[in-house]
């Protein structure tokens, strides 16, 4: 199992860690800040640097088969340090600050849109919320104008734990249709933006919502009888 430091520290870039197992395209360490793709955020990428100096790329990071198991890819022909060996694990961090402002945007949309939510996907430019609405009753410009005053709030973001029991018995803070909180670790992580959003979440997030940045609604679609794709990108971009 690998102790997951991203779930406590989003900002740490690197660590030290240690090989439990490796295999042609992939590498499992004791401990990690790369975190492993899932509910729309992407894998990790970034690099393993030995102590001999070699560096093996990190292309993408995923669970393993196991419950708590995360798996470094990387190259079919890459180095392969035997269990045991101790590296240095370091994250393309340009990226992965691009994917927690964002993830922490689409937590400020879920709480603008009051519907549940369908799916969800982002990238380090661009992001989108599917939404259970059956007619298409969203305005783009009064929902672009909202995410951008809940950015400038600059809210506190932070997260807390609770057991599986305490949201058993809170079923409406999953917001989710599809994607569920993981379940059998005895605690779900909850990610909370102050006075504005409450909801399990595994993601990595920006301390504030001012940290964001501005973004604009690109586009509203419509998906099907009861799909509605919100679609958001940074201004930078």
């Amino acid at each position: 199992m690998t102790e997951q430091l991203f779930a406590e520290d989003a900002y740490a870039r690197s660590c030290d860690a240690r090989v439990i197992h490796s295999a042609p395209g992939a590498i499992q360490l004791d401990r990690t800040v790369f975190y492993a793709a899932g509910g729309g955020q992407p894998g990790d990428s970034g690099v393993l640097k030995l102590a001999d100096g070699t560096e093996i790329a990190v292309l993408n990071t995923v669970k393993g088969d196991q419950a708590g198991d995360i798996l470094h890819l990387v190259a079919e022909d890459a180095p392969l340090p035997a269990p045991g060996t101790e590296l240095v694990a370091e994250l393309n961090w340009q990226r992965r600050h691009k994917h927690m402002r964002m993830h922490t945007c689409l937590h400020l949309l879920c709480a603008i849109i009051d519907a549940p939510v369908t799916g969800g996907q982002l990238g380090e430019e661009k992001g989108r919320l599917d939404f259970d609405l059956p007619e298409l009753t969203l305005e783009k410009s009064e929902i672009d104008a909202r995410l951008n005053e809940l950015i400038a709030r600059d809210a506190t973001v932070g997260t807390r734990w609770i057991s599986e029991a305490e949201l058993a018995a809170q079923p409406d803070l999953v917001r989710t249709m599809k994607v569920k909180p993981p379940s059998g670790q005895g605690r779900v992580r909850l990610l909370e933006v102050s006075d504005i959003d409450l909801q399990p979440c595994g993601g990595t997030h920006v301390k504030s919502t001012g940290e964001i940045g501005p973004v604009t609604v690109r586009k509203i679609e419509n998906k099907g009888r009861h799909n509605r794709r919100v679609n958001i990108i940074f201004k930078e971009a």
